[in-house]
C-alpha cells in the first residue's frame, strides 16, 4: 500500500475511536448524579425517642443503602425541627437521610401506614 492510502484509513479509524469514546462518556452519569438519585431513597424506621428541642430523633431503621449503613438504632439530626412535630416513640416513619460533613441528617420524614 502506498503511504497516501494508509494515512486516510488511520485517520478514519482514529476518528471512529474518538467518536466511540465520546459516546461512551456521554452515557456515563454526571459526577454526583448517582448520589443525588440515591439520596432520594426512602427508608423505613420506628421512632424510639424524640428530642424536639435539640432537633434530634432516635430511630430504629432498616438498611440505608446510599449511606452503606446496615439497619440499627441511632440518633439523627433533623435538618428542620418542624419535621419532628407530632412524632412520638413507637411511630412508624419513612425518611430520607444524608451525610452532611459527617453528620447524619434527616432531610425528609413522613409517617408510614
Amino acid at each position: 500500500m502506498k503511504p497516501s492510502t494508509i494515512f486516510p484509513r488511520a485517520a478514519v479509524l482514529a476518528a471512529c475511536l474518538c467518536l466511540a469514546a465520546a459516546g461512551a462518556l456521554a452515557q456515563q452519569p454526571a459526577p454526583g448524579a448517582h448520589a443525588a438519585q440515591s439520596a432520594a431513597e426512602w427508608t423505613r424506621g420506628e421512632v424510639r425517642r424524640v428530642d424536639a428541642a435539640a432537633g434530634k430523633l432516635t430511630l430504629r431503621h432498616q438498611e440505608i443503602r446510599h449511606l452503606d449503613m446496615p439497619g440499627m438504632t441511632m440518633v439523627f439530626e433533623a435538618r428542620d425541627k418542624a419535621l419532628l412535630q407530632g412524632l412520638k416513640a413507637g411511630d412508624t416513619v419513612r425518611f430520607q437521610a444524608a451525610d452532611e460533613q459527617g453528620r447524619l441528617v434527616i432531610t425528609a420524614l413522613e409517617r408510614a401506614p
